[in-house]
């Protein structure tokens, strides 16, 4: 899709795995590109930038605004100004889908549940950035532990017909346990059903400790995984239905509905 000489929003997520950009235009459609993050997050976010903005057939000075967010943002020196992420995945959710009023989002290093109001503002907050356990890192960690990829964890999931117990969340001590679990000749879907629910229950009590709402999504990298979606799904009660997006594009998303919305 080529946009001619239309004028864009940008937001840049430069997340520890992953740097998203998401260029808005007025007419609410929008171009996003996707990288790697590695070790020079400003670099990466420059490269990313410009990938979406070749797609877009744009220019930089086509960019009415640029907010930055994630966990590199003080990387991102050319964005206009950098806010969090808790306030840009809220507002890419409600752009996506207005009735959402509460995100799950994991992160590569980090999990939060935001609650947010009619308007995608952020209201209330919880967030584990103390800890691998429940973050992209520790499904990580497990997957090359059962040397799988990522997309394994899903697909397999749906295999399992007596899930494991994991016993901990730790992604120093867990290791040792799935070692013990390949041992004794579990199967590897029996441990992998076993982890994502694992990994649910530690991120669902999160999410009712600040107390559960209707209309919830979960995003971050962490849910493209099918099968720890449908873990946490069954382990809250409640449904919890794909964004229409790429999940990994929600706080890149919100950075470029801010930017919109603070030049009007």
């Amino acid at each position: 899709m080529t946009s001619g000489n239309k004028k864009y929003f940008a937001g840049i997520d430069a997340g520890s795995r992953t740097t998203k950009v998401v260029l808005l235009n007025g007419e609410s459609s929008f171009i996003s590109a996707i990288r790697p993050t590695g070790i020079n997050v400003g670099k990466t976010a420059e490269t990313v930038l410009a990938e979406a903005l070749s797609t877009a057939s744009a220019q930089t000075h086509d960019i009415l605004g640029m907010v930055g967010t994630g966990y590199g943002r003080v990387s991102l020196s050319f964005a206009d100004t950098t806010v969090t992420e808790l306030s840009c995945h809220a507002l890419g959710a409600n752009y996506t889908n207005p009735n959402i009023r509460m995100v799950i989002d994991v992160g590569g290093q980090d999990s939060k549940v935001i609650h947010l109001d009619e308007n995608g503002n952020m209201v209330d907050f919880i967030m584990n950035d103390k800890c691998a356990a429940g973050t992209g890192k520790f499904l990580e960690m497990v997957a090359r532990t059962l040397e799988m990829d990522l997309a394994n964890l899903s697909d397999i999931h749906f295999k399992g017909v007596h899930p494991c117990s994991i016993n901990s969340m730790c992604v120093v001590f867990v290791e040792s346990e799935l070692i013990s679990l390949i041992a004794r000749g579990e199967s590897p879907a029996d441990i992998v059903s076993g982890v994502n629910r694992a990994f649910a229950n530690r991120i669902g009590n999160m999410a009712r400790r600040i107390g559960l709402k209707d209309q919830c999504v979960l995003t971050g990298g962490v849910a493209k995984n099918r099968g720890l979606r449908d873990a946490l799904a069954d382990y809250l009660g409640t449904p919890l239905p794909p964004l229409d997006i790429d999940p990994q594009l929600s706080g890149a998303l919100g950075a470029a509905v801010l930017a919109q919305r603070s030049s009007q």
